[in-house]
């Protein structure tokens, strides 16, 4: 119960923090990338608290011998820059800027009932299902062969090589 109450928590802080930064409107995102336009570049602001505290925080939570409500840190083994990695995160720049939402934002906006941020959360949604159909989810999310035994999926389970 105490964890369920500590993620609302957190979850309805980054909300609000979303909120009253902006992030949740498109046109605030989208003069943010337009740096050949009329850049606004308020959100510069946004990024540098987001990644300073990220930055202080990290190290600190990195000297903890476990996680405060888990058994054990969950850091993803694999740090390799491929080219599957590098082509989704320019897909999802390109939505980005097109849309004017990442992920959090277009969570927090359906709540506005205005129709943008449910399509970008209906792809995102379908995305996930797509992907859960495709052979790298039955690959455990890892290249077939390159996943460690036991190694932990994007979802939580672990590689086939288990069973």
């Amino acid at each position: 119960m105490a964890r369920n109450l500590i993620a609302f928590g957190a979850g309805l802080t980054f909300a609000l923090g979303l909120s009253i930064s902006g992030m949740t409107q498109p046109a605030k995102i989208v003069g943010f990338l337009d740096v050949a336009g009329t850049w606004d570049p308020t959100l510069v602001f946004v990024m540098a608290g987001a990644v300073g505290t990220y930055a202080l925080l990290y190290r600190w939570i990195r000297r903890q011998r476990k996680p405060a409500l888990a058994p054990r840190f969950g850091i993803p083994p694999v740090k390799d820059l491929d080219r599957r990695l590098l082509g989704g995160a320019a897909v999802f720049g390109v939505g980005w800027g097109i849309g004017g939402f990442c992920p959090g934002p277009a969570l927090v906006a359906l709540v506005s009932l205005h129709p943008a941020p449910w399509i970008v959360v209906g792809g995102m949604v379908a995305g996930m299902v797509l992907f859960e159909c495709s052979p790298l989810a039955r690959a455990g999310g890892q290249r077939p062969g390159n996943a460690p035994s036991g190694a932990a999926t994007p979802l939580g389970g672990t590689t086939a090589t288990d069973a």
